[in-house]
């Protein structure tokens, strides 16, 4: 009788021990949607799911009441995308830009999650592609283009209309109530304007602060990084500025509604860390707002 119970009891520890490991190991997600104001997070939903963006930004602050802050202000910007999980951490997408009548097409790869034991950190992979579609006539012609020669009179390539943006995040959630992301990126146009770059490094820095089960305070720091041995340029002059917003998030199972204000007035983020020429000092802050809305299949 007393060997059946000693069994019992090595059985019951056994299992304890392993259902505790099994709760230890469980994910932690830091983020409640995949776009955090301007940036890219780690988070990516569950397999077979159907993500559905809205990111909108109106005009610059500056004239206060007589353009309501913004609102009837010229140079608003809005996106929408589609993104979709066909397996688990691996999401696929596409979406049309106002500027520039963008149409990009893009993928992001969580390699690590972060885990209530063993592995502090998620490391997640982004990128995409990005094709400008204006007429030639819009886009103009004489520019630099990826092999360093000139664009041809009244005629540019499909290649010469392309952008990429590649992006390395690291993110990491600190108990219940905030989560911190930083990145590095690198973007690269084929085709610059003579007072412009092709290529530009970059660092980025979000986060969240919880206060309330489902609201968050937000924030987002874009820097083009100036780095003399990448750059074609005498000067800085046309260099980006850096893209800082801030502002609040609510989200359910679902959906996820941001509102902030920020100085970029591009979407895609190639965009963002080349053209960026709105000043945060400067009354370069603008209104915008991301909506996400997911379907599970």
């Amino acid at each position: 009788m007393k060997k059946y119970i000693l069994i019992l009891i090595i059985l019951g520890v056994t299992f304890s021990s392993s259902f505790a490991q099994e709760e230890a190991a469980d994910p932690v997600y830091a983020f409640n949607s995949g776009i955090l104001i301007d940036a890219q997070t780690s988070f990516i939903p569950d397999a077979r799911t159907l993500e559905f963006v809205i990111q909108h930004k109106f005009g610059t602050l500056e004239n206060g009441r007589s353009d309501l802050w913004g609102i009837y202000a010229p140079g608003s910007n809005v996106r929408l995308g589609l993104n979709y999980v066909p397996v688990k951490n691996f999401q696929i997408g596409a979406g049309i830009t106002k500027k520039f009548m963008y149409t990009d097409l893009n993928a992001k790869w969580k390699v690590l999650q972060q885990k209530t034991s063993g592995m502090p950190i998620s490391f997640t992979l982004f990128g995409n592609v990005a094709i400008d579609g204006r007429n030639s006539e819009s886009i103009g012609t004489g520019k630099t283009v990826d092999t360093k020669g000139q664009t041809m009179p009244n005629y540019i390539d499909l290649n010469d209309r392309l952008s990429y943006f590649s992006q390395a995040m690291v993110t990491r959630k600190f108990g219940d109530w905030a989560s911190l992301q930083a990145a590095a990126s690198f973007t690269h146009y084929n085709m610059s304007d003579w007072d412009y770059n092709h290529d530009v490094v970059g660092l980025h820095f979000s986060g969240k602060i919880k206060f309330s089960p489902q609201g968050s305070f937000i924030f987002n720091y874009d820097k083009p990084l100036k780095i003399k041995d990448i750059s074609e340029q005498y000067t800085w002059d046309t260099h980006a500025k850096e893209n800082l917003s801030f502002g609040v998030e609510f989200f359910t199972f679902t959906h996820a509604f941001q509102i902030y204000v920020g100085t970029a007035q591009g979407i895609l983020p190639q965009d963002m860390m080349m053209f960026n020429q709105n000043d945060w000092t400067n009354k370069g802050l603008a209104l915008g707002f991301t909506i996400t809305r997911i379907w599970m299949f």
